[in-house]
């Protein structure tokens, strides 16, 4: 199965936006799974960039997960849930809008991954905890605050644990954290949960209590997920009234 492509115009490099609009695509279902894309040259010609570029584009799309490239045979389309690799995270995150699941799922990640990073940096320097949690009194109620806040103590903990496969991921999700967070703590009571948090997790630092850090952060992972999920309950049951109106 192929699908036919409108011309793609821009500044960007045209391998960049050859590769960007295959992702599009795949994502909105323009190429299924398991579907073949357009041969080379006629996918070359509806894109209007050359062949060079955009073979660039295919190989940079075999390697994130998205595609099976096979000689003598258009691309196939891969399940990228199923075979692709952080590559291919990396790559939703940049594609703008996540679907609500995905966010789930990340927030789901993030309550495995952050009780052993952060607790590993306990471990290690405590007093360098203790200094990143130490401002958190100061914040305002702005939510841009809050989110600029916990993604830098996230991020720095992740570094301090002495594990750089933690700061890597971490890395992955900076163009779409603090954009999510900010939305997350619109509200009064997520704010809230994380004061409480920030203030448990220094308690535990200053008494360099690594196990009782990983149970304060686990607690508060979960909690957060919670208050998400309460979220999107929410918005779900306003448009419901909305479209029945």
């Amino acid at each position: 199965m192929s699908v036919a492509l409108d011309g793609v115009n821009g500044t960007r490099r045209s391998s960049d936006q050859a590769e960007q609009f295959v992702i599009r695509s795949i994502i909105d279902g323009g190429f299924p799974v398991g579907s073949e894309l357009p041969p080379e040259r006629t996918l070359a010609h509806r894109l209007g960039v050359g062949r060079p570029a955009l073979r660039e584009a295919l190989q940079r799309l075999e390697r994130d997960g998205w595609l099976t490239l096979r000689q003598g045979h258009p691309a196939q389309v891969n399940d990228y849930w199923a075979q692709g690799n952080l590559y291919t995270l990396v790559n939703l995150v940049q594609a703008g809008e996540l679907p609500e699941n995905l966010i789930v799922h990340l927030l789901e990640l993030r309550a495995v991954l952050a009780p052993a990073f952060i607790s590993q940096a306990v471990v290690r320097q405590p007093a360098r905890v203790v200094a990143l949690l130490a401002d958190w009194t100061a914040l305002s109620e702005r939510g841009e605050e809050y989110a600029a806040f916990d993604w830098t103590l996230q991020k720095k903990t992740a570094i301090i644990s002495g594990n750089p496969l933690f700061a890597l991921i971490l890395n992955s999700f900076d163009p779409v954290y603090v954009s999510l967070a900010t939305r997350y703590f619109q509200r009064s009571e997520c704010r809230l949960a994380s004061r409480r948090f920030y203030q448990e997790l220094m308690d535990a630092a200053m008494e360099r209590d690594d196990v009782r850090a990983a149970q304060v952060v686990r607690l508060a992972m979960i909690e957060s997920l919670r208050l998400w999920r309460e979220e999107g309950s929410e918005e779900t049951s306003v448009r419901e009234t909305v479209s029945v109106q």
